[in-house]
């Protein structure tokens, strides 16, 4: 299929009458071009947008360009914004307007209703909806290095002009299979501005550690807390700042000056001396100083229910079922934790029990827990039974 020629956006004006275009479409396919790899924070080199008549990729770093019209337009609810894998686009366009884009889609979510697999990459969504082909040879392109080379501004431009088939191709799959509701459902979630936010009291989470040491996850908690918003401050990758393994060991160090900190593995005397070491000491010496009753609870005692592992199985193979059945993704359907939870006590809330996945799944697996339906072998596919 014929595509408009590609315009190379490099000015505010050109960029204003763009966006006043695409304002009037039903919806705009947009992606990003970023670099994350010396700033905590992305830097934002290209947008590029495409609607019915356009097709085009804005310098993000032009000098003087202004990209208010481009929020406008991404805040216009009567227009579709269509992403593929959209987090880290949003955030970006989150940090800059302080605002998730309006009427938001998302073709990687909707295509894991629509049946093709778990997070499914756009180049194999693209081979399988439309026969067509990504050329990966600028994937890791510097975009914030100019000028840009004509093959690059293509590479750039594809991501949206292929989208256009593949989203038009998924929502007519989708309303033909009467699912577009489902979809409906899993972007307002993408639309919670909360989704993208990092809330740096939660960032120990990450590491996955596990320990009956409150003290030790006490200081844990605070280290991992000061990294997120001591990279944020001086916007470089928490990596560069410390790396996660050395969370742990600086916890278990424990150090009070800037000698004994400099001593932990990877941290050095200038760091240990400098404004970050000493924030940081100051953080350690807060969590040493927590009273005992303060003091974080993450282990589950050892005399609280859990759930029979039997049971946990047992959904687990209906919810693998029912997915193979609707043709759905069952990561979307219900996760690890979701099934936990259900089979410890299927009267709290949980999401495998609300709207969509309730009708697919979790009417069923209430069903299975009380005893009403059983499962069984039926050729090579699993059957519900009824009791």
């Amino acid at each position: 299929m014929d595509q408009p020629a590609t315009a190379f956006i490099t000015t505010t004006a050109e960029l204003s009458a763009l966006c006043d275009r695409l304002a009037q479409e039903e919806f705009v396919t947009v992606d990003t071009e970023f670099m994350r790899e010396r700033t905590y924070y992305p830097e934002l080199c290209l947008v590029q947008l495409a609607g019915t008549a356009d097709v085009a990729v804005v310098d993000a770093q032009a000098k003087g360009i202004d990209l208010a019209p481009l929020g406008a337009l991404l805040a216009k609810p009567d227009v579709v914004k269509v992403f593929h894998a959209c987090r880290q686009d949003v955030e970006i366009f989150l940090l800059m307007f302080d605002a998730v884009p309006a009427n938001l889609f998302d073709t990687q979510v909707a295509a894991m209703v629509a049946g093709f697999g778990d997070q499914v990459g756009y180049d194999a969504l693209v081979q399988a909806l439309t026969g067509g082909h990504i050329d990966k040879a600028h994937r890791f392109s510097d975009w914030s290095a100019r000028p840009l080379t004509k093959a690059q501004i293509d590479y750039a431009a594809a991501d949206v002009t292929h989208l256009r088939v593949v989203y038009e191709r998924l929502v007519a799959r989708l309303r033909v299979d009467g699912r577009m509701d489902w979809v409906g459902q899993e972007m307002a979630a993408l639309a919670d501005p909360d989704t993208y936010r990092v809330n740096p009291e939660r960032a120990w989470e990450r590491l996955k550690l596990r320990t009956g040491n409150r003290r030790q996850l006490a200081l844990v908690q605070a280290i991992a807390a000061w990294r997120e918003r001591e990279a944020q401050r001086i916007n470089i990758p928490r990596q560069r700042l410390v790396k996660d393994e050395q969370i742990p060991e600086i916890a278990a160090l424990a150090p009070v000056d800037a000698e004994a900190l400099g001593k932990a593995r990877g941290i050095s005397t200038g760091f240990a001396q400098g404004k970050s070491g000493q924030s940081l000491l100051a953080v350690i010496a807060a969590a040493k100083a927590l009273p005992e009753d303060e003091l974080p609870r993450t282990e589950r005692p050892r005399d609280a229910p859990r759930a029979s592992p039997a049971l946990v199985a047992l959904l687990k193979v209906l919810l693998n079922a029912a997915a193979e059945q609707n043709n759905v993704a069952a990561r979307l359907v219900a996760s690890a934790d979701d099934i936990e939870a259900l089979a410890l006590d299927e009267t709290a809330a949980n999401p495998a029990l609300e709207g969509w996945r309730r009708e697919m799944f979790g009417e069923d697996a209430l069903r299975l827990i009380h005893g009403e339906i059983a499962l069984s072998a039926q050729g090579k596919r699993v059957k519900i039974v009824e009791v």
